[in-house]
């Protein structure tokens, strides 16, 4: 059996119950029945006076294993036979929990339902169900605002905060003791106590609540207009403080169980698992080799990205060369790292004290005299294809024979960029997204030459500074730009057609995207724009739709945010209005023509190999390009919509359109079969009508 409980009785006739379920002591359905079973037996026992339950290895329970709110419908029934979401059977003796690391979750649910916590200093205490598409099912939604009050129980649950909630504060290796002498204490009536299911004290007055809540939920439909279940969360609690704890914990279990089979639920957890899959790459990690040591960090160019690079880095111990081409370069690149790291301060990511630290592991240079022992060289230049061969030919004259050599690059390809080294072996791409020391994402590029102990020394660098690592293959665009170059494309086409592109902009952002296609052009500027445009119109001319609209605005001296006026007009803080000028109006299926081309080429990425697995392009579509993570990623939404549905209407498109709405092959031959745009193309999964698809997208 995975996953166990172990009861022992000491002398003080106070029964421990450890939950053993290494490393982090996730609950699942054998830990949850085993604790039933020591709970009740240590109540048959005639020699137990309370209950003490605690963690195995320093931690007390990282929560419920995720893959359970998964897994077949066979899986599923046997969970909710089992009735793994009731811990009722904790309040029949007295119990303390004696929390070491982690109590997350269904685990801090458990240490809830106690009478009492004592944790260490370090302990983390939270609930963050939320971020599954779940709410807290063990009892947390009625407990939690007992103990602490609406506002930071809303606070743990809406926010996944990690707050302090604990009665007393013990060193670890006196912890376990410490909840001994409290259960004794307790029961002894030293120390008066009420269980968190029947505690009033911290609990607001109803108009007080109500209102509390209202504002909860109003805050929760701005921040994800498109999510039902933190309102959901919202109306459990508000029921368990009208009609009473029991009403509040039954409503709480149907609510769970409804959401656990939605479709954001099942999005959420396919994106947890993709994002934990990244790493693993058939034929290269799977080798037996291990990573080369890396402590010395070239990177060339310190500007926007570069910068970002070079604070990355630093902030994760890493010493690093930042080489710039004159002494005026080179203090504003230190200056935009400083900066950086002064944001990082503000947003809690790091200390204050670390600023100093980090910054004396910078070093700003003007040559390649330093580059004699670096480990690591990360070009970071702009986008000018003679600069970075000329680069990557001087590096290659100066650097040890075993450094690796890495591009930042969006749109080149790494062979031109190398054609000029004798060193091919050993480069490859290094795709940061902007800002480059906050976006998660790192696409690594590799070549048909590139050496897979290259891959895994620069898979363990993306560890190292807490990067998701998605490892694709050589054309222009990559995955991610290339999957989604449709995307502005599609939205030129519309608008050239007729439509409004405030319209389609607001249909994209309601859709869930952070901007829309407009908005986005304007942030990274028309000049940048008409670069990406052309390249993708040379390298696939068959399926491309070159804009006219971007170059006549240029010749009216629109070029986007920097210069205040765009497709949309900006203050002093870079707040958009939309311009009078402008504006059009629509009559399009937005949503569906942006988004099924962007499908089709991720289609065309699978089929070629670019990608090894759809998970890959669903994690690069979430973290890469901010597909909302609530629908799970690019290939997972359309699997939901259905191949069938989207070959038909990208068919009706070209049609009209032309080419740059045909389908690939790859998608024809899977909607012919009606099966999952996935590699391994499952028979009959998720195929929906289009009735069917016109109310998914109303979620």
């Amino acid at each position: 059996m995975k996953g166990r409980t172990v009861l022992e009785v000491g002398a003080d006739e106070v029964a421990v119950i450890t939950i053993s379920n290494p490393p982090l002591n996730l609950l699942s359905v054998d830990v949850m029945l085993s604790l039933k079973e020591s709970v009740e037996e240590a109540l048959l026992r005639g020699n137990v006076k309370a209950i003490v339950i605690t963690g195995s290895g320093g931690n007390f329970s990282g929560g419920f294993d995720v893959s359970i709110f998964g897994g077949s419908a066979k899986r599923r029934k046997e969970n909710r036979k089992v009735g793994f979401m009731s811990v009722e059977f904790l309040t029949d003796i007295l119990e303390v929990a004696a929390i070491g690391g982690p109590a997350l979750g269904g685990g801090f649910e458990v240490a809830l339902a106690c009478h009492a916590r004592i944790s260490t200093s370090t302990a983390q205490l939270g609930l963050p169900e939320l971020q599954f598409g779940l709410i807290p099912g063990l009892g947390g939604t009625q407990r939690l605002p007992r103990l602490v009050g609406l506002t930071k129980a809303l606070e743990m649950m809406l926010d996944a905060h990690i707050l302090g909630l604990v009665d007393s504060i013990a060193p670890s290796d006196e912890l376990v003791n410490t909840a001994r002498s409290w259960a004794l204490q307790i029961l002894e009536r030293r120390r008066p106590w009420v269980t968190s299911l029947h505690r009033t004290d911290k609990l607001e007055p109803l108009a007080e609540a109500r209102t509390i809540l209202k504002i909860a939920r109003h805050h929760s439909r701005k921040r994800a207009p498109n999510l039902r279940h933190p309102l959901v969360c919202i109306d459990i609690i508000e029921e368990g403080i009208i009609s009473g704890p029991r009403i509040g914990l039954q409503k709480e279990a149907e609510a769970l169980e409804e959401l656990r089979q939605s479709i954001i639920s099942r999005s959420l957890v396919h994106i947890f698992f993709a994002r934990r899959g990244t790493s693993k790459i058939s034929g290269i990690t799977d080798l037996g080799l291990t990573p080369r040591k890396v402590n010395r960090i070239a990177v060339v160019g310190g500007g926007q990205m570069g910068s970002g690079i070079a604070t990355a880095l630093i902030v994760s111990d890493y010493h690093v060369v930042l080489k710039e081409v004159n002494e005026s370069s080179l203090l504003d690149g230190i200056d935009r790292v400083k900066a950086n790291l002064v944001s990082q301060v503000k947003r809690r990511k790091i200390a204050q004290e670390k600023i100093e630290r980090a910054l004396s592991r910078l070093n700003g240079v003007l040559s390649y005299d330093s580059f004699k022992d670096v480990d690591l060289v990360i070009e970071a230049v702009p986008e000018n294809l003679s600069l970075k061969q000329q680069i990557f030919s001087d590096i290659e004259k100066c650097c040890p024979q075993c450094s690796v050599f890495a591009c930042n690059t969006s749109t080149f390809d790494l062979n031109a960029i190398g054609e000029r080294t004798k060193s091919q072996n050993r480069i490859i791409g290094a795709h940061f997204f902007y800002p480059a020391h906050v976006t998660p994402l790192l696409e690594i590029v590799r070549t048909e030459r590139t050496s897979p102990q290259v891959i895994v020394d620069f898979l363990d660098v993306a560890k190292r500074i807490k990067k998701t690592p998605v490892v694709v293959g050589n054309c222009t665009g990559f995955a991610v730009g290339r999957m989604f170059f449709p995307y502005s494309q599609s939205a030129m086409l519309l608008v050239e057609c007729g439509a409004d592109i405030y319209g389609v902009d607001q249909a994209i952002t309601k859709f869930g995207m952070p901007l829309g296609p407009f908005r986005l052009i304007d942030r990274i500027g028309f000049e940048v724009a008409n670069v990406t445009f052309n390249q993708y119109v040379a390298a696939y001319p068959e399926r491309s739709f070159k804009p006219m609209l971007i170059s006549v605005l240029q010749e009216e001296n629109r070029a986007g945010e920097s210069t205040r006026k765009g497709f949309y007009l900006y203050d002093d803080n870079s707040k958009a209005s939309p311009d009078p000028d402008i504006k059009k109006y629509v009559e399009k299926d937005i949503v569906d023509m942006i988004f099924f081309p962007i499908v089709n080429e991720a289609c065309r990425i699978l089929a070629e190999g670019v990608a090894v697995k759809a998970s890959d392009l669903d994690i690069a579509s979430v973290l890469g390009m901010d597909f909302p993570v609530y629908r799970g990623g690019i290939i997972f939404w359309a699997n939901s919509i259905g191949s069938t549905y989207i070959c038909s209407k990208l068919n009706d498109w070209s049609m009209t359109y032309g080419d740059f709405f045909k389908p690939c092959a790859y998608l024809v031959e899977r909607a012919a079969k009606g099966t999952s745009l996935d590699r391994e193309g499952i028979a009959g999964v998720s195929q929906m009508s289009s009735s069917g698809h016109k109310q998914q997208k109303q979620v």
